[in-house]
């Protein structure tokens, strides 16, 4: 051990799969403190996705583009638009703060680190995912959760996550 340098227990094991299996990906296993510190600030998870293989990605991507060259994607867009809207106006409703817009990401700013992590477990418990972004990701008193409105949701799952919300705030 070299002279003022701490021995220290190994506190994470990582690897990839790109060798050994030829596929994008990784994985790491550590004490759920590190895997939380590395949620919040790896910006290789934070900002990725899912593992895919090409051909899928291809295929999505067509599919897509096949869906909103027409007017059933104009009816989505326009049903997007609207539960957004729903949102936003409930989030308003309920005192909490959030940005304009009819984009379908509705921040939900919180601007405390612990309540957004309160806020994300609530959800949780709640059957509702969502991730929060916390210092280093966003700037200090920027803490948000990142809702995104999508054309599989209902009114009726907007009011739902409204009604988590309105429990939490109380």
């Amino acid at each position: 051990m070299a002279t003022g340098v701490p021995k220290f227990r190994e506190v994470a094991w990582r690897a990839c799969l790109g060798k050994a299996f030829a596929v994008n990906g990784g994985y790491v296993v550590a004490e759920q403190k590190v895997i939380d510190y590395l949620r919040e600030t790896a910006a290789s998870y934070i900002y990725s996705n899912p593992i895919t293989p090409a051909e899928a990605e291809a295929a999505a991507a067509n599919a897509a583009i096949s869906i909103v060259s027409n007017t059933e994607g104009e009816s989505l867009l326009r049903s997007i638009k609207t539960l957004a809207n729903q949102l936003r106006l409930g989030l308003k409703q309920s005192g909490y703060e959030t940005l304009a817009g009819e984009h379908p990401i509705v921040p939900l700013l919180i601007r405390d680190t612990e309540k957004t992590r309160a806020l994300v477990q609530h959800l949780f418990d709640n059957n509702i995912l969502a991730t929060g972004l916390n210092y280093p990701v966003v700037a200090k008193g920027e803490q948000e959760i990142r809702l995104q409105v999508s054309a599989t949701l209902t009114s009726n799952d907007i009011e739902f996550l409204l009604s988590a919300l309105s429990v939490f705030k109380k």
